[in-house]
């Protein structure tokens, strides 16, 4: 590949500034069991080229299925005219010194099992056997079971002598149970809908605790039918680390994004609550709010080395001690909104052009253990499981619900409580923050699904968390 690419930049003639083409190669799988039996089981390939073209301080950018040198140079002429019809548009003038510069480099995704050890037959035969352990009682009417792998090559060459070979590899599961006695209907899956999204090999389909947890989720799923409605009240609320993830993503992630806060996205993805002028002076939650952007966190959905215009990805701390320090922006949006940010130009195929996207962003661990963070609650609420979601398009006023409740008196963990909802304001929120747990209660999630971009990019997120305790706090009962 080394070798086509450098052959078509050196036979590019353009009067360009700088020039980049960045390769894709997506291969997929999918499997997914409904009731014992198979629904889907897929595979897919694409690949294609993204040429970019800096001419003037503009960006131009063609896109092309065909990696001959013919179809490259048609795609870098078609780049390079659109970077000069956007001359009469200019909303800022580009450096390829600064927001192009060369690197070299590789990163490779940590697994112990390729993704081809197992056929689709035996991957299955698992997915049967998770949706008939999560039947434990006749008033589980539904069970689903699915994985998903994915292995993606990247390989980005400039004109001003880049050379970055990144190779991910990804595998998803998700499994669920819907329970009924009459008009009451319950659902439980593990950790929410395809939470469990990360960078490895096929050793992550059967994590050591997988039957013990498929057996909980199916008899959590019966029990909801027989609990309590969640109460309506502001208390205590204590989150697990796989709403945390949610709360991070809509709350934090979305709002930093320096594209949105410019913006860029607000005709679709919406705009945020936050400024420019409030980077290094926004107290944006407690003291012991840190959230941290980093890519470099081994199996996490979102780990990488250099984002897709070559930008070294670094770990950086977006929101130190509660003050607001970074945003969620490429060299580009760095360069327009005068603000600091982070390697996180990322696109979803070879047919987009990379935009300021979220990639592992954490909150950092705190020094409680669970029974410490709910040792001293008289009252309170403990959630898990996101099951439904709203925000407002300013990322300042939402609205979550969760799968599955626990009542918290006195102190301990007593009822179980259904259809656990809680609102709030984002700064309300997070400074409310009161008790952050340790390393033993930090897990992370990701998801292949978050959206931005016109047209829309569907890409993976990775978001890692402690268990949290949360004062005062609006939760009530309803449906999703």
């Amino acid at each position: 590949m080394w070798s086509e690419l450098t052959k078509a930049i050196a036979h590019i003639n353009l009067p360009a500034d700088w020039l980049g083409i960045r390769v894709v190669k997506d291969t997929s799988a999918h499997h997914s069991v409904r009731d014992g039996l198979p629904q889907r089981n897929g595979k897919s390939v694409t690949t294609g080229a993204m040429l970019e073209v800096m001419v003037d301080g503009c960006i131009g950018y063609a896109a092309t299925n065909s990696l001959q040198l013919t179809s490259l140079q048609n795609a870098a002429k078609k780049a390079y005219q659109q970077a000069l019809t956007a001359k009469q548009w200019w909303i800022h003038p580009f450096q390829a010194r600064s927001e192009r510069p060369k690197v070299v480099g590789e990163y490779v995704s940590p697994f112990v099992e390729p993704l081809n050890s197992l056929s689709a037959g035996e991957i299955n035969h698992l997915l049967v056997r998770i949706c008939q352990s999560l039947k434990v009682s006749e008033q589980i009417v539904k069970t689903t079971a699915g994985a998903n792998t994915g292995e993606r090559e990247t390989w980005f060459v400039s004109s001003n002598g880049s050379e970055v070979y990144q190779k991910f590899l990804f595998l998803s599961t998700h499994y669920g149970a819907i329970a009924q006695d009459g008009a009451i209907v319950q659902q439980r899956t593990n950790n929410g809908w395809e939470a469990n999204y990360f960078q490895g090999g096929m050793e992550l389909l059967q994590p050591e605790n997988l039957w013990q947890r498929v057996q909980r989720i199916g008899e959590e799923a019966v029990e909801l039918l027989t609990a309590e409605e969640c109460p309506t009240t502001r208390t205590n609320l204590v989150l697990a680390p796989d709403q945390m993830m949610l709360q991070i993503h809509e709350s934090v992630g979305h709002p930093l994004e320096l594209d949105r806060i410019l913006g860029d996205e607000r005709n679709y993805a919406g705009g945020s609550f936050v400024n420019k002028s409030d980077f290094g002076v926004l107290v944006y939650g407690s003291p012991l709010m840190n959230i941290t952007f980093d890519p470099t966190v081994p199996g996490e959905s979102a780990s990488y080395g250099y984002d897709d215009t070559g930008a070294v990805a670094t770990r950086e701390y977006l929101i130190k001690e509660g003050l607001l320090l970074r945003g969620l922006g490429s060299l580009e949006s760095q360069k327009r909104a005068g603000v600091p940010g982070v390697a996180c130009a990322r696109a979803c195929s070879w047919n987009r052009p990379a935009i300021d996207r979220m990639a592992n962003l954490n909150l950092e661990p705190g020094k409680a253990s669970f029974e410490e963070i709910i040792a001293d609650i008289e009252h309170g609420v403990y959630m898990e499981s996101n099951r439904s979601w709203s925000i407002d398009d300013r990322r300042y006023k939402f609205q979550f619900g969760c799968e599955y409740a626990k009542l918290i008196e006195n102190g301990k963990l007593t009822k179980t409580l259904r259809n656990p909802n809680y609102r709030a304001t984002t700064p309300e929120f997070w400074h409310s923050l009161t008790k952050v747990g340790n390393s033993s209660t930090w897990e992370m999630y990701g998801t292949p699904y978050c959206g931005k971009g016109e047209p829309n990019q569907a890409i993976w997120v990775g978001h890692g968390s402690p268990v949290c305790q949360f004062a005062n706090v609006e939760v009530f009962g309803g449906g999703a």
